[in-house]
């Protein structure tokens, strides 16, 4: 039990029935593409929230549509970080991988913590698999696996004992062995069978013969840890997390996004009309609203990203609230339209679930690198409101602010998101919504004294719906003059027009919040500065600094621009400052341009989130550094 100890490192006391107890542990199932990783994945998911614990999860999925089966280009994997203690992340490395073919332990076992458990599907480890996998031996007899606890289990062979009775066909049965694999993990984690089997009940309502295979396939894993005494393969026991009370749900970011964008319209009086094209991993969220169209949700799918962002425009110019989302591809191809919404100042909300690039890059990936796209990306001087999401709960916030900023300031505002915070899962507490009063959306209805070009002390024009009688005017794209809407090529009136535009975001903030502490406090001698999905490594790798006594604290931006009034002052008074980014250092260079701070860019850009263990080796440097 002593190597098992390994596993969270915390806590290495036997609890109840034998089982050790720990504060944390993290878990990655892998297999093909076609194994139901994912679903594997979900269901473990939702008996560790109804356990209680705090979690984080996340889904990997490969580039390819459909790789051929067995290879590493085909592995999928899910990851879930749970804990007895507040879970920031997805866990630096996995204490225990599943894996269900050769190809799933090759791309994931360097991943595998030293001393962790492997559970392989030793039924899978063939000539022609191994093969396809591009191992020139097998690694369960090379030395490969001895610096972790190997637990080889036939999981195929099991599936087809256990589901034999069904009248299945082999290839049928073979497809419950997520489930006979699932069954095991619970045995290991005591986690309680009787919902994943109510949700297969359920699933397979019209196949009750599937659902019976699966249940049997469950049971049977199961089972399997509890009588075959595997001395590789402990049990394990978790106490739930000290949480806040109330209703919990679990949900990934691109959820909590179309629920914040939707609470946002309601809060704003408008109806929602969202337009969108498929692109990775952006799709989720037209699917995810698609499914709201009961609560004043339009979806359209328009034949390319040109037209999606055009018919939002249109949306908005009609009094609705348009909102459209891509990855950066896409929204390098929204710009000019994009740039149509900033020339006619109507509102528009763009998601932008940023992914690995240049180009078709890394699909599947997480990226922040297009920060600059979002602040300068557009032909002209072309500013708009950016703002970025930092967990997948604080998507449902940060989407109902980008809603009210750009209805109260008529301006575009580009919301980013990313390919971890679109897919990542997390306990989320549903909010009060009457917490939050409403902003309503003000069109102008009254003709007296009207003028289209008029400005009120915020240098927003108003709003008004095509076809209200006696306010008839009209908008484009080319310049016009500032005051009778002409079109005009005059220099002095294009400098008006650009300064006016410029100052007109730059009010903005005015309405947002001054910037504060995460964690620690202005004066540190180390500001970790942060945005994004960056933010659980950084609170817990400053969280474990502050504990060890360090003076560091952590300032995480949700408003990138403009930028909130009091950022500057704040800034200069740390000792030192660290920049964590997904990037080559994007935040770091409009700190240091917009402030002078000397602010130092950490860089990665793997298509994987930051781990704590690099995140603590930079704050230990550069307090050495200021020690020295």
């Amino acid at each position: 039990m002593a190597a098992a100890a390994t596993i969270a490192g915390e806590r290495n006391r036997v609890a109840t029935a034998g089982r050790l107890e720990l504060d944390s542990a993290v878990v990655r199932f892998a297999g093909d593409s076609g194994d139901g990783i994912q679903l594997t994945g979900a269901q473990f998911t939702q008996a560790t929230a109804l356990a209680g614990n705090s979690l984080e999860t996340f889904p990997d999925f490969p580039a390819e549509i459909r790789a051929p089966v067995g290879t590493t280009f085909g592995v999928s994997a899910f990851q879930i970080h749970f804990g007895a203690r507040r879970i920031w992340t997805i866990g630096d490395h996995p204490d225990v991988l599943v894996a269900l073919n050769p190809a799933a332990l090759k791309v994931s076992l360097e991943d595998l913590k030293p001393g962790g458990i492997v559970i392989l599907d030793a039924g899978s480890f063939d000539e022609r698999s191994l093969k396809k996998a591009g191992l020139a031996a097998d690694p369960r007899f090379d030395g490969t696996l001895d610096p972790y606890r190997v637990v080889p289990v036939d999981i195929t062979a099991g599936t087809r004992a256990a589901t034999k009775h069904t009248g299945l066909s082999v290839r049928e049965q073979l497809r419950c062995k997520n489930f006979y694999a699932l069954g095991l993990v619970y045995w290991m984690f005591e986690r309680d069978r009787a919902p994943t089997v109510r949700w297969l009940e359920q699933r397979f309502a019209d196949r009750p013969e599937l659902a019976a295979a699966n249940i049997a396939a469950l049971d049977a894993g199961h089972a399997l840890g509890e009588t075959a005494e595997i001395p590789q393969l402990p049990a394990f026991h978790v106490e739930p997390a000290p949480m806040v009370p109330g209703i919990y749900r679990t949900v990934t970011g691109h959820e909590a996004l179309a629920f914040g964008l939707l609470d946002g319209a309601r809060k704003a009086g408008l109806e929602m009309v969202f337009c969108s094209y498929p692109i990775t991993p952006a799709s989720a969220l037209l699917h995810h609203l698609a499914k709201l169209r009961t609560f004043g949700v339009t979806t359209f799918q328009a034949e390319d990203e040109i037209a999606a962002v055009c018919a939002a425009i249109g949306a908005s110019y009609a009094g609705s609230l348009g909102v459209t989302a891509s990855s950066g591809p896409g929204i390098a191809l929204k710009t000019e339209a994009i740039g149509l919404a900033v020339a006619t100042e109507l509102p528009l909300v763009i998601v932008d679930a940023q992914r690995g690039g240049p180009s078709t890059g890394l699909p599947t990936k997480t990226e922040q690198s297009d920060l600059y796209q979002a602040v300068f990306g557009r032909n002209g001087d072309c500013p708009i409101v950016v703002l970025a999401a930092a967990t997948p709960s604080d998507c449902f916030a940060m989407a109902r602010e980008a809603v009210r900023l750009a209805v109260h300031h008529m301006t575009p505002v580009m919301l980013l998101t990313d390919g971890f915070l679109a897919n990542a899962s997390e306990p989320w507490l549903i909010p009060d919504l009457e917490a939050t009063p409403p902003f309503p959306a003000r069109f102008r209805t009254d003709p007296e004294g009207f003028h289209p070009y008029l400005r009120d002390e915020r240098l927003v024009r108003p709003w008004v719906k095509p076809g209200t009688p006696g306010l008839e005017h009209r908008i484009g794209g080319i310049e016009k003059d500032y005051a009778s809407g002409n079109i005009s090529y005059d220099p002095v009136n294009h400098q008006r027009m650009t300064d006016a535009r410029w100052e007109k975001v730059l009010k903005v903030a005015d309405a947002i919040p001054l910037q504060g502490c995460e964690q620690g406090a202005p004066g540190a001698a180390l500001a970790v500065v942060g945005w994004g999905s960056t933010y659980g490594p950084i609170a817990r790798a400053v969280l474990n600094a502050r504990a060890r006594g360090h003076d560091v604290a952590h300032v995480h931006l949700r408003h990138l621009w403009p930028l909130p009034r009091n950022l500057g002052d704040l800034l200069q008074s740390f000792g030192r400052i660290v920049v964590p980014e997904m990037n080559k250092g994007q935040l770091v260079t409009l700190l240091r341009s917009e402030y002078l701070v000397p602010a130092k860019g950490l860089s990665k850009v793997t298509g994987k989130p930051f781990t704590i263990a690099e995140l603590e080796a930079a704050i230990a440097a550069e307090l050495e550094a200021d020690r020295a």
